[in-house]
């Protein structure tokens, strides 16, 4: 993000205080996006359900993990610098704007949505099987979840597609994970027009009442591995978006306990914390499940090893 580069203008800290406190669910709504309240402490947007504003004052934006306060908002999706966005706040906040004038409100700006397309399948997973095996997943987990039209190998690049279905069983969203990854971490990626509001989870068993949620489909995949009573109620975010958690409670209106299975790092704990006040809030029961060891269920999977306790295959992650 830019900064002020004039090395011969400041700003007082009184004006900065001012800016950096701007309310930002009113700057938001005064730039015309649809601003909408979630549990106590949150609010997002219609536009970009991705952002999360925490206490008023400070905001971050879980599929790409910027975030920052309002000065730092104006930067980056009003493509303003440093000085025209302070500016505007002390403009905003009924101050007197120095050497700029009042910019006018920019309004959200809508997008078409390009189609969706699954990427062309390999005529075999050999390579799907290869790379998820040396990540620690059990061969059975992977053959039930291509048995199942929920993963393959594609054509052209040979990734892993993992392919989200809706309540319907259309495919609507496929994230893509490169199966090379020697010369560091692999490829990852979305196919274009992507439904990222159902991402990517297993069936619902009517018969229970809870749902797992997890960051990534290998993690999922990997909890599986340990856990092989495991094969419904589970969705991965494909990132730390709750909009998939969203559609999948509302489609399954019965559940009423969410497991949540985060990965173990910062961002995992933080969106953790976040989640369980949100939907305590709403009414559900909130658990957590993290891995022993490891930042994530992956990374535990593979440091366990095949070792696993006599009791994983009875367990049930609602317990």
């Amino acid at each position: 993000m830019r900064q002020n580069t004039d090395p011969g203008f400041r700003f007082t800290d009184e004006e900065m205080e001012t800016a950096k406190g701007t309310d930002l669910p009113d700057l938001l709504e005064h730039l015309g996006y649809s601003v909408r309240r979630l549990g106590g402490r949150y609010h997002t947007t219609r536009e970009m359900d991705s952002i999360r504003i925490k206490d008023r004052r400070t905001w971050k934006r879980y599929s790409n993990g910027t975030g920052g306060d309002a000065i730092t908002f104006l930067q980056e999706f009003c493509n303003k610098d440093f000085r025209d966005a302070v500016n505007y706040l002390l403009e905003f906040n009924g101050g007197r704007a120095r050497d700029s004038p009042a910019p006018r409100p920019r309004q959200a700006q809508q997008t078409e949505k390009p189609a969706f397309s699954l990427p062309l399948p390999n005529q075999d997973q050999r390579r799907v099987f290869a790379y998820l095996q040396k990540r620690g997943i059990a061969p059975q987990v992977i053959r039930g979840f291509i048995d199942s039209k929920l993963l393959y190998e594609d054509a052209l690049h040979h990734n892993c597609v993992f392919v989200g279905r809706d309540g319907s069983g259309k495919p609507v969203f496929a994230s893509k994970r490169g199966t090379y990854d020697l010369d560091g971490p692999g490829f990852k990626g979305d196919a274009v027009g992507s439904d990222k509001s159902v991402a990517f989870r297993l069936p619902c068993d009517p018969a229970l009442d809870w749902v797992a949620v997890f960051e990534a489909p290998i993690d999922l995949m990997s909890f599986c591995t340990l856990h092989r009573a495991v094969t419904s109620n589970a969705v991965a975010l494909c990132g730390l978006y709750q909009g998939p958690l969203d559609t999948y409670l509302r489609e399954n209106p019965h559940l009423n306990h969410i497991v949540l299975c985060l990965d173990a790092d910062g961002p995992g704990r933080e969106a953790t914390e976040k989640f369980w006040e949100e939907y305590a809030a709403k009414g559900y029961t909130v658990s957590t499940r993290t891995p022993a060891q490891g930042k994530d269920w992956n990374e535990y999977l593979q440091q366990r090893g095949w070792a696993r306790e006599r009791g994983d295959r009875s367990q049930t992650i609602a317990r």
